[in-house]
């Protein structure tokens, strides 16, 4: 969940290194458009993309109703977690999917897919 949030955060996405210590080898994400990104993508896109609707801007302050909501993880097996939780941000209202994994012999814990669904609350 740490990791999560610290991808969520701005200072988090304009450092190349960060996000590359936060993303597997083999990353992938479907964005809310359908597209799908890769490692490299993302290791290019991130730094110039505004904050994550959900993550706070800089200065840390939240809008009333922004940020993570009921985030879960769950151990799917050793090693690989799937974490599930939703943001509000500027009205909208995103599902939020990632699969966290271990590589064996390491305490760290990267990123290996994630996806984010637009909902439209009525």
């Amino acid at each position: 969940m740490a990791g999560e949030m610290a991808l969520l955060r701005p200072e988090v996405r304009r450092s190349r290194e960060r996000i590359a210590a936060l993303l597997d080898p083999e990353f992938t994400e479907v964005g809310a458009s359908g597209r799908r990104y890769d490692r490299a993508a993302m290791l290019d896109a991130l730094p110039r993309m505004p904050a994550l609707p959900g993550g706070p801007p800089d200065g840390g302050a939240h809008e009333a109703g922004d940020g993570p909501r009921g985030m879960r993880g769950v151990e799917l097996a050793p090693g690989l977690v799937h974490l599930t939780y939703e943001t509000v941000h500027a009205g909208r209202h995103a599902r939020r999917s990632s699969l966290w994994r271990r590589q064996a012999g390491s305490d760290d814990w990267r990123m290996y897919y994630h996806q984010g669904t637009p909902v439209h609350e009525s």
